[in-house]
């Protein structure tokens, strides 16, 4: 595990008086005050005007409304390459249901300790067959970005940097190969995550410090997911 390093992660317009009235001929009407308003002025265009900035704050207002709870945030480690680079800058949803495939923001178990990872159970993680299956129960404060590959109920194994759930081995070729020790890229033996956790891989397989080591993660310690939103930020979705 030596050289990892991790902790990966802001209508109508109305006649007015004073008007001239015109008659067939063009001539003013009797007893009509001339307007001190040129004719032709565009009155429509200064409507335009006063309209533009009210429509603006009401989109901006839709915006905070509809997401009030995206945060961004600095990709500080390589744990996510290719998919994400350091210094890349990410948004994070906290209203989606996190799903397998997403990347989230997430506080690690306090075993997710770059240099010597700890695992809750004593036969699994590093140095065993099985894939670390139970966290340490508190909470790190480091914020990691990792990929969710299985979830609540799933059993999940490691082969070749290739994470197998449920029997299958997932489709990835998204991930950067796992070109590290057989200790490091392969668990054969698969563990189930516990009710309420989710299982977090890093996209850098090689490299990465993730689940594999230390652990599920409880869905209550995710952040958020990792979205992109639209040019005018009305709709934000995953990113996968």
């Amino acid at each position: 595990m030596s050289g990892r390093s991790d902790g990966d992660v802001r209508n109508a317009w109305a006649a007015r008086p004073g008007l001239v009235k015109r008659g067939p001929a063009g001539a003013d009407q009797p007893g009509m005050e001339v307007s001190s308003l040129p004719l032709g002025r565009p009155v429509r265009r200064r409507i335009g005007r006063r309209a533009l900035p009210v429509a603006v704050l009401v989109l901006a207002g839709l915006w905070l409304a509809l997401h009030k709870d995206v945060q961004y945030y600095k990709v500080t480690s390589g744990s996510m390459e290719p998919t994400l680079q350091i210094g890349q800058r990410v948004a994070a949803e906290r209203s989606h249901t996190p799903r397998v495939g997403d990347i989230v923001l997430f506080h690690p178990p306090a075993g997710a300790r770059p240099r010597d990872p700890l695992c809750g159970s004593s036969d699994e993680g590093s140095g065993h067959t099985l894939p670390c299956g139970v966290p340490l129960p508190q909470e790190s404060n480091s914020t990691f970005i990792k990929r969710v590959v299985a979830g609540p109920g799933d059993t999940v194994a490691i082969v070749n940097g290739h994470a197998v759930v449920n029997g299958i081995t997932e489709s990835d070729p998204y991930i950067a190969p796992c070109a590290g020790s057989e200790a490091t890229c392969s668990f054969p033996t698969p563990v189930r995550v516990p009710a309420g956790d989710y299982y977090m891989l890093g996209d850098n397989r090689g490299t990465s410090d993730d689940s594999r080591f230390w652990g599920p993660v409880p869905g209550a310690w995710i952040i958020g997911t990792v979205v992109h939103c639209s040019d005018l930020r009305t709709v934000c979705h995953a990113v996968r």
